[in-house]
């Protein structure tokens, strides 16, 4: 007898997501968060944080997101938004609740917690996202750079780096989001390796969402034309480019080194700089999966579509490009939660290992 029929790890809108499709399914659920409450990551982002996503097209499965629905909603109401979806699920949440290791012994699995207990299921659902694994890129002379070096993931609002010279590495929607705030209060280059590529919020009068959901795009699997990790486009009103055409944020090739608090650039120039701010992304926070073997040598989860590759009754919900375009969002992830909530379910039915209840 396990503890129950499926264990979600992870109590972000990807846990939340995978918890609701398990239960609507008949499978009796149990939730571990590691942190105090069911909210993932998003209490830790930046301040300013906006979804690029309107309220309509950012909600969960089986509750729609308030207020008004062409708006875009900022961090901290995202943040009650998913305190609401969670009290109202019927699954068990068990917060502070850190999964260290995980096992597998003839179709079982067991979550080993930080504070010393064990969890059992048939099914596990990975659902931690990539905030806990910020990629730290090998960039030239960051190991011997003078000033601090953060990543994004660090990053709360621009008081602290007022008049200072900032290096904003990357470009992407938050380290060009980023990147604009703080030319509010300092002077600020922007680095990246491709210049940062616009695509409009609003085509024809309608936010870019709608035309990628009534076209389908949003939702269509990946494939020889939708290539998994396309080149990321930023979403701008024209906001981000007018900033970068003024000059602060002064968009530059990446760097060749640095030394101190020099930065060389590649057409022989140096400049000085007190910060330099890592926008380059995250890897998947799976180091809890390490010692099964469900892992590929880059810690990236081997997988299909979400389900694993190796081990029956393990699926994963929330990666990039898990299946569409929207996979990681609030707007896609339900879709994903759903499908690999059938595909595993229906399995272990199959294979009898979870119990007929009444």
């Amino acid at each position: 007898m396990t503890d129950y029929d499926a264990l979600v790890v992870g109590g972000g809108q990807s846990g939340l997501a995978a918890a609701y499709a398990l239960s609507a399914r008949g499978v009796r659920t149990g939730l571990l968060e590691g942190g105090d409450e069911p909210v993932g990551a998003w209490p830790h982002y930046y301040d300013s944080l906006t979804l690029f996503s309107p309220a309509k097209y950012s909600a969960l499965p089986g509750l729609a997101f308030p207020g008004a629905p062409d708006r875009y909603p900022r961090r901290d109401e995202v943040i009650e938004y998913l305190r609401r979806y969670a009290a109202g699920l019927d699954v068990d949440i068990v917060t502070g609740s850190r999964v260290e290791t995980v096992t597998c012994e003839r179709g079982v699995y067991t979550a080993h917690t930080a504070v010393g207990g064990s969890v059992t299921a048939p099914i596990l659902i990975a659902a931690t996202g990539y905030f806990g694994s910020p990629n730290i890129p090998p960039l030239p002379g960051l190991d011997t750079f003078g000033g601090t070096v953060l990543h994004t993931g660090d990053y709360r609002d621009p008081a602290a780096f007022t008049g200072q010279n900032v290096v904003v590495v990357g470009a992407g929607n938050s380290a060009v989001q980023i990147a604009t705030e703080l030319a509010e209060v300092a002077t600020v280059t922007l680095a990246s390796r491709r210049p940062p590529k616009f695509l409009p919020q609003r085509i024809f009068g309608r936010d870019v969402h709608f035309w990628l959901t009534v076209t389908g795009v949003d939702r269509a699997p990946l494939g020889p034309w939708l290539p998994a990790s396309p080149t990321q486009q930023v979403l701008d009103t024209g906001r981000y480019r007018r900033a970068l055409a003024s000059g602060n944020p002064q968009p530059r090739p990446l760097f060749t080194g640095l030394d101190d608090r020099r930065v060389f650039w590649p057409d022989g120039a140096a400049t000085t700089a007190d910060t330099v701010l890592l926008g380059t992304g995250y890897r998947p926070h799976l180091p809890y999966l390490t010692g099964l073997g469900a892992l590929d040598e880059t810690g990236r989860p081997r997988h299909r579509q979400g389900l694993s590759t190796t081990h029956l009754g393990l699926g994963y919900v929330g990666l990039e490009w898990q299946r569409s375009l929207s996979s990681a969002s609030l707007r896609g992830v339900g879709r994903d939660a759903g499908r690999v909530a059938d595909r595993v379910v229906a399995a272990a039915r199959s294979r009898r290992a979870l119990p007929i209840r009444p």
